[in-house]
């Protein structure tokens, strides 16, 4: 399939197509440098070409970073299908979470810009972020029906919190284990409470 430019489905020229690749490399080069708040200018100056071609395929930040991160976005989709008759659905569904937390943790800036994406319906990031929360929201169904999980655990909040983890991680980065034992401490909350002891 030709490679279209963000926001059109029509196929693009040979030289609009070498533009808009050369500038996915160096946006990944860049934002794994520098985050994801790095300069749009030096992305377009990496790539030989000027500000305004990086603006014509991508209109703004998130846009870019979509297209960076989509890649990434499809492997975690595939796990998640992978995932989703595994014998131990509540298991399937932290193991998710894990990869969910490493995707975040790769950039410098990205749980920040996902978290963001999510309180907005319009942002570019968009694409990404709602196949990922579908995905998500079957295996958390899956862990539901096991009663593993209680009833009103959302999956809104559970990628809230492994993208807040992800950027306490990125905050500490001399403790590598920060990420996993915040999420056995969020885990805690996810089962149903035991039943309230009879009065005595």
């Amino acid at each position: 399939m030709a490679t279209t430019t963000a926001g059109t489905a029509r196929p693009m020229r040979a030289d609009a197509r070498r533009n808009y690749e050369r500038l996915l490399v160096e946006a990944r080069a860049v934002f794994a440098e520098r985050g994801t708040d790095a300069s749009l200018e030096e992305i377009a100056r990496r790539s030989g070409v000027g500000i305004g071609t990086l603006y014509r395929h991508f209109p703004n930040r998130h846009a870019i970073m979509n297209a960076v991160f989509r890649e990434a976005a499809e492997t975690l989709l595939d796990h998640s299908r992978e995932l989703a008759y595994a014998e131990r659905p509540c298991a399937a569904l932290i193991e998710w979470l894990r990869a969910l937390i490493t995707h975040a943790s790769e950039y410098r800036g990205l749980a920040r810009a996902l978290m963001s994406a999510s309180q907005d319906a319009g942002s570019a990031l968009s694409p990404c972020c709602v196949p990922l929360n579908e995905a998500g929201e079957r295996l958390l169904n899956r862990a539901r029906e096991t009663g593993a999980v209680r009833d009103d655990v959302s999956i809104r909040d559970l990628m809230q919190l492994t993208n807040a983890i992800a950027l306490a991680a990125e905050q500490t980065p001399d403790d590598p284990g920060l990420p996993d034992r915040l999420l056995s401490l969020t885990l805690r909350g996810l089962a149903p409470c035991p039943p309230a002891a009879p009065p005595l």
